[in-house]
């Protein structure tokens, strides 16, 4: 008796692609998701780098924070409206709507004759970065199997370690070659090119304006209002005006607080004012966790006027912070010890507080010498690290802070909200303690290192507070 093998092995279909081999298929949808986030991730460190050179040109260091701040504050208010832009728009057009209004705040940026028009090139840039970062992470559940949404966002959260390096080396070049604007214009290119993928390859989704949710109005003219009363108090005179705007925001940023609590049109889940849920103090230790990142807006200005760097290198110090935070994540999270993670949460923000204050100790000893520029770099990585540590912790503690599927995909999906929210925050309040220093450049560094040290510290507290909250309700912290 005889088999026809061959025949057979013909007839075999070959094996299907393993592992991230996987992901071949759907590589252009995973390119422009993952461009997108590039494209945000990029400009953060790459305008970081310019702006010490663009305020140089068109003037407006008195509000040199503010080019920040109204990146941010424009990331949050899109933020909120991912699923409502999504729901109405469909997934292809919401995503172009996204690449647009960020090249066209690319080329105002890239056309600006003065400061004012800067920011509302920034403003829009914030816009539509902000809804290319939440439509990113959306948009994976449509265009990837359910089997490859692991890896899909893997690949696009990857992103931002390579904003990172790349930002401050691009935006330092074009610096140095003193080009500033042909770097924004260049964002406005790529993003244009990126747009013309679109069509091509995410799959198109119908929206429907009945399933759109309403849009939290109260909650963000609150917040809003806090944030600019925190960013004028950093430039006007008057120590009665400024203490009157400070208690003015505090008085705001408790109002918002209150409000969100009390409406259906909600910034942050319900969960978040629940007595006997621990997501309070998750989100607590997240943003006064992360909110050490504002420092990279202002470290390349020192490092240039203060230890004399070239852009580019000015640049890379002020994405040290990112670099550890980006590194050191992709091993913590795949720590699969209780023990361990719980560790990594209060141990992360207790370094996130110690790097900072050794900053500011290095600053206040060193001088402005080429020790302490290693100094910085070395205290603000150790900062990194302690974010890489605790975030992916603290952000499954967000998914354990309940049982309920519905309230622990909110807790989730407000995560980047509250880090954006805590980094809105943050930036005004740098700028404050900053141009509190200026004329002098050193005294600003110390002010802004010492005053970031110390709500660092409060964070951690917030995140062992938060482990007591997660043991309480009978839930794993990690």
């Amino acid at each position: 008796m005889t088999t026809n093998t061959d025949t057979d092995l013909s007839a075999v279909p070959p094996a299907p692609p393993s592992g991230w081999a996987e992901l071949r298929p759907y590589a252009g949808s995973v390119t422009v998701l993952a461009g997108g986030i590039l494209t945000q991730a990029l400009t953060i460190y790459l305008t970081a780098s310019l702006l010490p050179s663009t305020v140089s040109d068109i003037g407006g260091q008195d509000v040199y924070a503010w080019v920040t701040t109204a990146y941010l504050l424009c990331s949050v208010v899109s933020a909120t409206l991912v699923s409502r832009v999504l729901a109405w728009l469909g997934g292809v057009l919401a995503y172009l709507v996204g690449l647009g209004v960020f090249a066209a705040g690319s080329l105002i940026c890239a056309l600006a004759p003065d400061i004012a028009t800067m920011l509302v090139g920034r403003a829009l840039q914030g816009l539509g970065g902000g809804l290319l970062a939440g439509l990113a992470f959306a948009l994976v559940r449509s265009a990837l199997p359910e089997r490859l949404w692991g890896r899909g966002s893997a690949v696009i959260s990857a992103m931002f370690g390579i904003g990172t390096l790349a930002g401050p080396a691009v935006g330092g070049l074009f610096a140095e070659w003193g080009a500033w604007r042909g770097a924004f214009a260049t964002m406005a290119v790529v993003t244009f090119a990126l747009a013309t993928w679109v069509p091509r390859v995410l799959p198109r989704t119908a929206g429907s304006a009945l399933r759109v949710e309403p849009f939290p109005v109260g909650s963000l003219l609150l917040l809003l209002a806090a944030t600019a009363g925190l960013s004028l108090a950093g430039i006007v005179d008057g120590r009665g005006l400024v203490a009157t705007l400070l208690a003015l925001s505090g008085l705001l940023l408790i109002t918002f607080l209150w409000w969100d609590r009390g409406t259906e049109a909600r910034i942050l889940p319900a969960a978040t004012y629940l007595a006997s849920s621990s997501l309070r103090w998750v989100f607590l230790a997240n943003a006064l966790t992360t909110v050490a990142v504002v420092t990279e807006a202002f470290t390349p200005m020192f490092g240039q006027r203060i230890a004399g760097l070239p852009p580019l290198a000015a640049g890379f110090l002020g994405a040290t912070i990112s670099a550890g935070w980006s590194f050191t994540g992709l091993f913590s999270a795949h720590t699969d010890s209780l023990r361990a993670r719980r560790s990594m949460i209060s141990g992360g923000a207790a370094l996130v507080a110690a790097g900072l204050l050794a900053a500011y100790v290095v600053q206040v000893t060193g001088g402005g010498s080429s020790t302490t520029v290693a100094g910085w770099g070395i205290a603000l990585v150790v900062a990194g690290v302690g974010i890489g540590l605790a975030f992916p912790h603290l952000t499954v503690a967000a998914m354990s802070s309940s049982r309920d599927e519905t309230e622990a995909g909110k807790a989730a999906a407000a995560i980047p909200t509250v880090g954006l929210i805590a980094q809105t925050v943050g930036a005004a309040f740098g700028g404050l303690l900053v141009n509190a220093g200026l004329p002098s450049t050193t005294d600003a560094a110390r002010n802004l290192f010492l005053g970031l040290g110390i709500v660092a510290v409060l964070g951690t507290i917030t995140a062992r507070a938060s482990l007591r909250a997660l043991d309480a309700g009978g839930r794993a912290a990690g």
